[in-house]
């Protein structure tokens, strides 16, 4: 559990530093970009190396403490939720007309992800790991949102921006299902 602690502590310092310290961020420039680079890709190793383990490094993953049981029937609402989560992602970048709607698209894309990984993940790694990542998210939309007014939505998106959207979040959680499975966790049951 420490590595988890210690990664969600690295994950939520390298994002929140602009917010919270944007003085400090700002006097570093353009490396300070990098550095907040390396913080959060060592945040995500150390989060992964904390849940699951390495056996090549001989890091034991977190011990399994049951919070309350897995239901297998919220697996599916789980697959439909990641499928919006990967939309919502994709739908920010490509500033399709949920964008409109949703101010932080990307950011209700991880709170999404926590939620629906919460579902189907009831242990106390995942409650810290999950939770952690899903509280990290909400903190970051309350200090957008009383830093920066809202900006005025952006143009419709053309239809193939949709399409686009909509096929590459398919593309993307057909990967991580192959992943997950590959990794002994199969996502659909």
């Amino acid at each position: 559990m420490t590595l988890i602690v210690l990664g969600l502590a690295l994950w939520w310092g390298a994002h929140l530093w602009k917010r919270l310290a944007p003085a400090s961020r700002a006097r570093l420039g353009e490396p300070g970009k990098g550095l907040v680079a390396v913080a959060v890709i060592a945040g995500i190793v150390l989060m992964v190396w904390g849940y699951r383990g390495s056996d090549w490094l001989g890091i034991e993953g977190a011990e399994y403490v049951e919070l309350w049981p897995r239901v297998d029937g919220l697996v599916h609402l789980n697959n439909l939720l990641m499928l919006f989560a990967f939309y919502l992602y994709a739908a920010s970048g490509m500033k399709t007309r949920i964008t409109r709607v949703i101010r932080h698209p990307q950011l209700t894309a991880v709170k999404t992800w926590a939620v629906a990984h919460l579902l189907v993940n009831g242990d106390l790694a995942s409650v810290i790991l999950f939770g952690g990542i899903l509280a990290w998210a909400v903190v970051e939309v309350i200090l957008i949102n009383k830093a920066e007014p809202r900006p005025a939505p952006p143009a419709p998106a053309p239809l193939g921006k949709e399409i686009g959207a909509v096929v590459g979040a398919v593309v993307v959680m057909v990967a991580i299902m192959l992943v997950h499975n590959w990794l002994g966790v199969p996502p659909w049951g």
